[in-house]
């Protein structure tokens, strides 16, 4: 399979590299982005998870304006905030901190927004929140896209959620409780919502290869999009992290995890390893890995491809 530029919505950092760090500096994410580019993404957005206000304050406008001044929009368009907007409950709100959680609305969204000078292309917010209908129509309204996920929603929430404009899912099969009802889950919800396009993660520890083909089956090519979850362990050698916060493992295989809280801490894997392992599933031709590598990202987003 040829490189077309995979472009990766959903990168929380690169080889020791963390973008939600309170201490980020402009050199380390200029050269995490840098070795990210390098290494067959050609696009991405640094993905900024439930932090706290100072963060928010701080890394949204350093992300915006090194971008800017170093000419890499094209590169980088904008940022994606996972969070704070999800849910505060367990499993659900993963290993982001339910202590910054915060309550979606239309004025947060618009804070966020112009912290971040507008440089905010991408949000993921949960659709079980009481506002969450007014978040999501602003951020659209901003010209943000919305992806909902990190929740418990049920399907009435979720149709609720791309009525108000949402357009996909976050992380599909992951951001939820390890043990749920078997019918009536968010997982099933969000594969039945149509209008709603399923990002994945095809690292080959956060979904299996079963799970993969049904919702590639059931969303069709045109609504798949695969992204990494690159943490900023991505590059490192198996051993003993903290990662995001986490006292986690990167098991030799490559599966990075948190064995306390029973949950992975994103992947260790950049988007072109992802496009690596779906291709050795032998579920799509090369046309169609381009598409839920590349062009449907880019659709997403409102980024003009070639």
């Amino acid at each position: 399979m040829s490189n077309p530029g995979w472009v990766d919505l959903q990168v929380n950092g690169h080889n020791g590299v963390y973008f939600s760090d309170p201490e980020l500096a402009q050199d380390a994410f200029l050269s995490a982005a840098e070795q990210l580019l390098s290494a067959g993404t050609a696009l991405f957005l640094p993905t900024v998870i439930t932090s706290s206000p100072a963060v928010y304050s701080r890394n949204l406008a350093l992300i915006a304006r090194t971008v800017r001044a170093h000419g890499l929009e094209k590169e980088i368009p904008g940022v994606h905030l996972e969070g704070p907007f999800i849910s505060n409950r367990p499993g659900a709100v993963g290993v982001h901190n339910p202590d910054w959680v915060l309550s979606p609305s239309a004025a947060a969204v618009r804070k966020l927004y112009d912290l971040s000078e507008g440089f905010l292309k991408l949000i993921t917010l949960s659709a079980d929140a009481a506002d969450a209908e007014s978040a999501i129509r602003e951020a659209r309204r901003l010209g943000i896209a919305v992806s909902i996920g990190h929740h418990l929603a049920d399907a009435a929430e979720i149709r609720r959620a791309a009525d108000a404009g949402a357009q996909a899912l976050t992380h599909l099969g992951n951001g939820v409780p390890n043990e749920i009802d078997r019918h009536r889950n968010p997982i099933w919800a969000g594969l039945a919502e149509d209008r709603l396009s399923a990002m994945i993660i095809t690292d080959g520890h956060h979904l299996p290869a079963e799970v993969i083909k049904v919702m590639i089956r059931c969303k069709g090519t045109e609504r798949i999009i695969v992204v990494s979850d690159a943490s900023p362990a991505t590059g490192f050698k198996p051993g003993r992290y903290v990662v995001m916060g986490n006292d986690a493992i990167l098991e030799p295989d490559g599966k990075l995890h948190n064995p306390r809280l029973r949950c992975l801490v994103g992947s260790a894997s950049t988007l072109a390893a992802c496009m690596t392992y779906l291709e050795s599933l032998d579920l799509l031709d090369e046309k169609e890995l381009r598409q839920v590598g590349r062009d449907n990202a880019l659709a997403l987003i409102g980024v003009s491809g070639t």
